[in-house]
């Protein structure tokens, strides 16, 4: 390969360097060769001149895998042959499409044998080793920014041979991010490459019997870092290290400054290394010292103390400045500039004894040998009150001679000399002659040494050229102050190469790349240069001094201690335990097993089986697995290719029992398009072979004479034959007769076809993979008539239709169910015209004539036990469960079961007027018993509280039901109505009115007119509807609830609820119009049903229902919730009763009729004229409802309406629906408080009316007046801090119906205030602590705090091992 020089003077090769010149090849391939990498794209964009052997080179680099074991084939066209891997064809003689054209491929098996993943040494990226949650595909070639960090400032039109070196050739490991830990990586990735800090902990040994090795951070470190050096993956996980720290997974998704995690973890291993020999080295490498000095400039006294530092903050813009620092010497300069102490500001010298002007400033005694330098980036923005992060240009050299900034003027005096080293506590003072001239002429003034204490208080002298320090590391922060992402770049003290770290990849970079994080744009640097710059710059340098006398190389494999080696050789046995587990789980087969076991019924699982193994063997494993010993013997199972979604068995493997599972299965695979089935046999059954192109077809025989519909037989067939074949084959299966067999082929849910065309092909039919038939043969005239018409297809309609219901019968229903009678069947002619049989009815009419004189003493019942039992109860033992054991209708014993005939009621109308007959007058005397049931009901205050959809039935919200049609005996089909269910919320407060009167306890409504039971003669609107409907008494086995309460209802869902709830009226007692109807849910909350014109369409099987004593809506009657409204309470808005308005009702009526219940119910006793009604619209208040409005004419009133009541201090004033009331409330500045709420009545919409009216009850006068309209929804709260500058104040408008003012409607709320009232001073404790108590109170009210910064949790390491679980914390 002909090699060029590249423009940093590397050779490259020559078509890399003419790469950009010819047109591009954009290849999107797609790995479907296991289901965890089918959603995986890798991308590349290659020459259009490269070759396909090339391609599938650079494919299996990006991939992993070994070139050969993989095929690419084109992604619209998979059928086509694969391209060949050998060809040297080039991509557009291919039929590749250059110019940013995307052309789809597709990476496939080979042979039907998954791709081999590239071992270590083959240079390619083993990403097998990580786990499959970090897992990566680090896809290439490597655009420019991925080996310099993942920003688009680094990105090149060109091919960029350096970048894509993977692991074996740059010889370093990277780190996996376990989620946000680029800044850990960014740290660990520099202190491994720094040989004198790895040689030390290398050199420190852990002794497992003083410490638990889990907990220790530097043994984690120790094992970090030699994985780092011998590892021969592509990147290890820090998992371990973080788990040392304390931490658990969640602080993997924390963002963390890496400056402040440097620091922390320093603390950490100072802590503890103590009392060994590494106490000292955090000091020894990083510690420098600093002077804190005031010195007075008339005497030179000097005031001083010395400092310790880890790193250098420097200050990219100064404070209120705006041009930044353009380079590090720049901002060390301007860290050691003193600042002069005068005016207000003068300093006491206490050897002058007064205040004089003084130099205050910084001076470095001495600089460590690891010098860290933080660039400080991220600032706060005072005129947003953001943090920001500047991305301005600050220059820094690869090698910084730092003696210009040392000071050593205090060589000269001897009080400087005493001086030692304690820290912050060390304070003293000097004084030199001198100090003032020295400052005049020069502030930092060299003589080219340094204070260095290399003893207790020994002085060395260093000429100036041992004060160079070389750059080794930079860390790297791309993004903006909310976050972003770290990456180091690093120089190997081996080779002096720089590489970037970034998390798993680590590539080679050059001095170009390391210029470009300056940061910064190519313009000026102005104020606002920060913007346009890029978000990719340096954040923390790292100098190393250059000392040939202290300078460390790093330690070898062979130089490493005994307990190093011994850690290697450990670490080293479990990777290749670790590789030797990912090869056995790379040959291993994974799919899903299912097994119809005899006893446990369907059971699944996952077979995991080596590709190896033979299908004898796999079906052994599988015999285990499902647990058959001793229920069934092993050479009565198999397994066969299974379909579980379409219930299809695929194909059988007859006489493959010795061939391997990875060629019977097309591969090895972690999971597949398919599963596999155990099937078992009687001893004397034999297999049925399966072949492939087979369709799998359950038969179900219907008998007509008992009505039953037997469980399903398996039948296979094929689509190619005909009908007549088939009724053949179902013969064999079924020993029915052929010739009188009628064949009905559901197709789908309740869509039912007879096949009755001989020669159509099952195929023609609509058949598929799993198909579900009805066969009937007998010799009954039913089959002369249409099918639609037959008696079979009635059987088949109901079969499809009914659900299974349980009904929970209220405490006070007459009778026991033993002694109610269930419908039987009466004849069974073939027009199946059936009625209640004459018993039936009388055993009806006994249980309410039964039944009358308790229905009459209910009215007494109820008084008592109204005042024994409050609310409804709940018995845990009641609570009904998601999870029942009740089996489906469609179960071959209930289809057996002789009792199951086809029942239906008799004539509605005629029982309704028996059941009427038999309660007699009694009705009324029920109006109101109490229930206590076993549910779990809400009460509608706490409903008030929580509005959330969990309240409302999935069914409603997300189900649509078509309009079904169902047969009537007598006549054609009848069309049924069509909707949705309409539940609200039950309520626990119950009425206390006495008889005669409305109950207004029932939460549910409906809408007007429309679904009420009887019409204005009260007849029936529910004609007889001949649908199914059997009820029997609830096993003990069957319920959680109390067997004697219970019914099991089957019953066609397609009735209407009102026809429904007659069919229950024997078993309840009363008429259908005195009890009510409440679908319970899984847990446990109720909701009513109330649409009486709707079906039961939205239930399903072993749905319950609670039935409750009660009144029913009648026609134009709705049910209201009131909530009483109290404008100055921390609550304003609080639920009082449920009640009902009817049509044509005056609000005045309404008053009338809500007054005792609020005296029983709430203990509220007041008088009609001292409250009003009005409009509630969420929480807010609206127009006020004045006495003589009328419902549905005045006022629109539709389903859970909700009104406020508001108890008024003072006679309405509101008289006409001109007028308008606006609630209005004082701001004062001053004192920094809100007033409260007051009621205005306006006569106009007047802006001019309505400061007058405020300036009569404030005593503001008019032209000092301001007010601003209240933003949000009552009662628009807004901080005190923010209230007097974020409002409109006074709006230049004259009416309040006008933008931006709207206020059309009673209730808005308006501030007011005096406009020459200045707000209150805060000094900044009292604001920060008015800021605390302002957010406490909004956030209780659930109203918006406007500026809350974003919490950011602490950055801990914890010695003990994790954090203490402190409940009061946040």
């Amino acid at each position: 390969m002909e090699m060029v020089p590249s423009e940093e003077n590397q050779f490259v090769p020559k078509e890399i360097q003419n790469a950009a010149e010819e047109p591009r090849v954009l290849c999107i391939i797609q790995d479907t060769t296991s289901a965890k990498t089918v959603n995986e794209r890798l991308t590349l964009n290659l020459p259009a001149s490269t070759t396909l052997s090339k391609l599938h080179e650079d494919v299996a680099h990006k991939a992993g895998y070994v070139n050969g074991t993989f095929d690419l084939v084109w992604g619209n066209t998979p059928d086509m042959a694969p391209l060949d891997h050998s060809s040297e064809m080039s991509l557009l003689d291919s039929g590749f499409e250059p110019g940013g054209k995307k052309n789809f491929l597709q990476l496939t098996d080979k042979n039907g044998e998954q791709p081999q993943i590239a071992s270590d040494e083959s240079g390619t990226a083993d990403s097998s080793g990580l786990d499959d949650s970090s897992q990566e595909r680090f896809i290439g070639p490597l655009p420019r920014d991925g080996a310099a960090g993942c920003s688009g400032d680094y990105s090149s039109p060109s091919y960029s041979y350096s970048s894509i070196l993977s692991k074996s050739e740059t010889g370093y490991v990277g780190l996996v991010n376990q989620a946000m830990t680029c800044y850990l990586n960014s740290l660990l990735q520099t202190l491994f490459m720094t040989p004198e800090f790895r040689n030390a902990l290398y050199n420190w040994e852990f002794e497992e019997s003083e410490e638990d090795p889990v907990t220790s951070i530097p043994f984690q470190l120790q094992r970090l870092f030699v994985l780092l050096q011998t590892s021969k993956k592509r990147a290890i996980e820090t998992t371990d290290v973080t788990r040392s720290f304390g931490w658990d997974s969640s602080e993997a998704w924390q963002q963390h400054d890496v400056q402040e995690l440097c620091r922390v973890m320093f603390d950490a291993l100072e802590q503890k290394w103590k009392q060994t020999e590494q106490a000292d080295l955090i000091n020894q490498l990083y510690q420098g010292k600093l002077k804190d000095y005031v010195r007075c400039l008339e005497c030179g006294y000097e005031s001083w103390r010395i400092d310790t530092y880890l790193d250098i903050p420097l200050v990219i813009r100064p404070f209120g400045a705006s041009q930044v620092y353009g380079s590090v010497e720049e901002a060390l300069q301007a860290f050691i500039q003193p600042e002069t102490l005068d005016g207000p500001n003068q300093y006491f010298c206490e050897r002058c004894k007064k205040k004089c002007d003084a130099r205050k400033g910084l001076r470095f005694l001495h600089f460590p040998y690891l010098l860290t330098l933080q660039l400080k980036r991220f600032d706060f923005d005072y005129t947003t009150m953001h943090r920001i992060k500047l991305n301005d240009r600050m220059t820094f050299p690869e090698e910084l001679d730092m003696s210009p900034f040392i000071d050593v003027e205090d060589e000269k005096s001897p009080q400087t000399e005493s001086c030692t080293d304690s820290g912050a506590e060390n304070e003293g003072s000097c004084h030199s002659d001198q100090m003032s001239n020295d400052f005049s002429t020069d502030d930092c003034v060299d003589e080219g040494i340094c204070l260095d204490s290399t003893g207790s208080a020994e002085r060395v002298l260093k000429p100036k050229s041992l004060l160079t320090f070389e750059l080794f590391s930079v860390m790297v922060h791309s993004g903006s102050a909310a976050g972003g992402h770290y990456y180091a770049c690093i120089k190997s003290f081996s080779d002096g190469q720089w590489y970037s770290f970034n998390d798993q990849h680590v590539s080679k970079i050059t001095q170009d790349d390391i210029r470009k994080t300056h940061g910064g744009s190519s313009g000026s640097r102005g104020y606002y240069s920060s913007a346009f710059a890029s978000s990719t710059n340096a954040y923390m340098l790292i100098y190393r001094l250059k000392d040939p006398s202290r300078n460390a190389k790093y330690l070898s494999v062979d130089d490493f201690p005994e307990h190093i080696k011994s850690l290697v050789q450990k670490e080293k046995e479990s990777e290749e335990q670790e590789k030797r587990q990912r090869e056995i789980e790379r040959n291993t087969c994974k799919i899903k097993l299912f097994c119809m076991h005899p006893v446990k019924m369907m059971m699944e699982s996952k077979l995991e089986v080596h590709k190896d193994k033979t299908l004898r063997e796999a079906t052994e494993m599988a015999y285990k697995l499902m647990e058959l010993d001793g229920v069934v013997s092993l050479n009565c199972c198999r397994l066969v290719k299974y379909d579980e979604f379409h219930e299809y068995l695929e194909r059988s493997y007859e006489g493959e029992e010795d061939t391997p599972m990875g060629l019977l299965l097309g591969g090895v695979k972690s999971s597949y398009m398919f599963d596999l089935l155990l099937e078992t046999r009687r001893p004397e059954q034999v297999f049925q072979p399966y072949k492939p192109g087979e369709v799998m077809v359950k038969v179900h025989v219907v008998d007509l004479k008992s009505e039953t519909i037997a469980s399903p037989i398996s039948v296979r067939a094929y689509l190619n034959q005909t009908i007549t074949e088939f009724k053949q084959l179902i013969a064999q299966a079924t020993g029915l007769s052929a010739e009188n067999m009628r064949v009905v082929l559901e197709r789908c849910y309740n869509d039912l076809r007879l096949l009755y065309v001989p020669n159509k092909t099952l195929k023609a039919e609509g058949f598929f993979r799993s198909n579900k038939v009805f066969v009937e043969s007998s010799e009954s005239t039913d089959h002369q008539v249409a099918f639609t018409d037959s008696l079979l297809w009635k059987l088949l309609d109901r079969h499809g239709n009914t659900i299974r219901l349980l009904i929970l019968l209220p405490e006070q229903s007459p009778g026991t169910l033993a002694n109610r009678t269930l419908c039987q069947k009466v004849g069974g002619d073939s027009d199946v015209t059936f009625e209640g049989s004459k018993g039936d009815r009388k055993s009806v009419e006994a249980i309410l004539e039964e039944s009358t004189e308790k229905l009459k003493n209910l009215s007494l019942q109820q008084q008592q036990q109204q005042q024994q039992q409050q609310g409804s109860s709940t018995s845990d033992s009641q609570k009904s469960s998601d999870a029942s054991d009740f089996e489906h209708i469609e179960s071959p014993t209930q289809d057996a079961d002789s009792n199951s005939s086809l029942c239906v009621a008799a004539d509605n109308r005629e029982l309704e007027n028996r059941i009427r007959a038999a309660a007699g007058g009694s009705s009324g005397a029920s109006s109101d018993p109490e229930n206590h049931f076993a549910c779990e009901e809400r009460s509608d205050s706490e409903v008030n509280n929580d509005r959330s959809t969990s309240s409302v039935d999935s069914d409603i919200l997300s189900s649509s039901h078509s309009s079904d049609t169902l047969c009537n005996a007598d006549s054609g089909p009848i069309q049924l109505a069509n909707g949705l269910d309409s539940h609200s919320i039950t309520s626990s407060r119950r009425s206390k009115a006495h008889e005669g009167k409305k109950e207004t306890w029932d939460t549910a409504e409906e809408d007007s007119g429309t679904d009420s039971e009887y019409d204005d003669n009260g007849k029936s609107k529910a004609e007889a509807q001949y649908l199914y409907f059997k009820a029997e008494p609830c096993s003990q086995d069957d319920s959680t609830w109390d067997a004697q309460k219970c019914l099991v209802v089957h019953v066609d869902k397609r009735i209407t609820l009102a026809a429904f709830k007659q069919n229950l009226e024997p078993y309840v007692g009363v008429t259908s119009t005195q009890f009510k109807v409440f679908r319970v849910y899984a847990n446990n909350q109720e909701f009513e049903s109330v649409r009486l014109n709707e079906t039961l369409s939205s239930f399903s099987d072993d749905n319950k229902i609670t039935i409750r004593l009660g009144r029913a809506l009648k026609k134009g009657e709705y049910r209201v919730k009131v909530y009483q409204l109290l404008v100055n309470e921390t609550e304003p808005c609080k639920f009082l009763v449920d009640t009902v308005f009817a049509k044509g009702m005056t609000v005045r009526q309404s008053k009338e009729e809500l007054l005792p219940q609020l005296k029983e119910q709430c203990k509220l006793d007041l008088s009609i004229d001292s409250v009003r009604l009005r409009k509630k619209t969420w929480k807010n208040p609206g127009t006020v409802f004045l006495d003589y409005h009328v419902y549905e004419e005045d006022i629109s009133i539709s389903s859970n309406w909700e009104v406020f009541l508001e108890v008024l201090n003072e006679p309405e004033k509101m008289k006409s629906m001109s007028q308008l009331a606006v609630l209005t409330r004082r701001w004062s500045p001053a004192t920094m408080k809100l007033g409260p709420f007051q009621e205005v009545i306006l006569e106009s919409s007047s802006v001019e009316e309505l400061k007058e009216k405020l300036s009569e009850i404030s005593d503001i006068p008019l032209e000092n007046l301001e007010f601003a309209k209240g933003r949000g929804t009552f009662p628009c709260d807004i901080s005190v801090l923010e209230i007097h500058q974020d409002l409109d104040w006074n709006p230049k408008v004259s009416t309040l119906n006008v933008w931006p003012l709207y206020i059309c409607d009673d209730g808005a709320v308006v501030f007011y205030r005096h406009s020459t009232e200045e707000p209150m001073e805060l000094s900044e404790e009292e604001r920060n602590e008015l800021m605390k108590k302002e957010s406490s109170r909004l956030l209780k009210t659930g109203h918006r705090v406007s500026y809350s910064p974003r919490k950011e949790k602490a950055l801990k390491i914890y010695l003990d091992g994790g954090p203490a679980k402190d409940l009061g914390q946040d």
